[in-house]
């Protein structure tokens, strides 16, 4: 991901949640099977510190000033579930549901069908990233607020690991890693853009990894911004455990978070 740079905006919250209202729609996609985690219930709904995964992801964006509503992306037959979460968290926002799609891209497609319209902003998350804090959120929609050029803004890590360009098993380069960025989620972009975007994928057959690489091959700008703390994904079934720790270090208890 050549040319991303870090942004610091230390007043982004009081710039993205004050003045300028709930302008943004946030799209959290919740329709994985999650094979790799090996729970037949989705690893979106077991439990993290006392409640569905999901949940978490969805008190970050209901705390966010910028966020005027919530689109939960899942399987047709996990609507209760996602409905009774909302629910028993008594959240403020506005809430729809979308159907997942079999792919990734399908669910975040259904999801940009059903939003409201009249969005400025729309920031597209995955409920496997549990860890995503409200700070980072306002973050990541100040920068397109501040800076006009841009599409869209991507949270994200700067790789600390040696890369490793491989063949068959076989070194052949060592990339300099200072060009190399880990993507996470939100990934935020302008609507128009991100539907533009969309539009174009669409009809050219193109299936991105990532909502910023349809953005990307469409031309449009997209900047780093670095998470507040951690917001690694849950993979594996090991994940629950350091989430469960990074959550309770943030509260500065032992205790479950409930």
């Amino acid at each position: 991901m050549m040319g991303c740079q870090t942004t610091v905006c230390p007043d982004a919250a009081r710039v993205a949640g004050s003045s300028h209202g709930a302008d943004t729609v946030a799209i959290i996609v919740a329709g994985g099977l999650g094979v790799r985690f090996g729970d037949p219930q989705g690893k979106q709904f077991v439990q993290l510190c006392g409640r569905p995964l999901l949940a978490w992801s969805l008190i970050a964006f209901d705390g966010a000033p910028s966020v005027g509503h919530i689109v939960v992306v899942c399987a047709e037959d996990r609507r209760f579930e996602v409905d009774e979460i909302a629910s028993e968290l008594a959240l403020v926002t506005p809430i729809s549901l979308a159907r997942a799609g079999e792919v990734r891209q399908e669910s975040v497609a259904s999801g940009l069908a059903v939003m409201p319209r009249g969005c400025t902003y729309v920031a597209v998350h995955d409920a496997a990233r549990p860890l995503i804090e409200t700070d980072t959120i306002e973050r990541a929609i100040a920068v397109l607020r501040i800076d006009k050029t841009l599409g869209g803004s991507l949270v994200s890590t700067r790789v600390t690991d040696t890369l490793k360009l491989v063949e068959d098993g076989m070194v052949v380069a060592t990339p300099d890693r200072s060009f190399y960025w880990a993507a996470q989620t939100p990934q935020t972009f302008r609507t128009r853009v991100l539907l533009d975007a969309y539009a174009s994928a669409r009809a050219e057959g193109f299936v991105g990894t990532d909502d910023a690489s349809l953005v990307e091959r469409a031309g449009a700008l997209v900047r780093c911004v670095e998470p507040s703390s951690p917001n690694f994904k849950v993979t594996f079934p090991e994940d629950i455990a350091l989430a469960e720790a990074v959550l309770r270090m943030r509260a500065g208890t032992g205790e479950a978070l409930v």
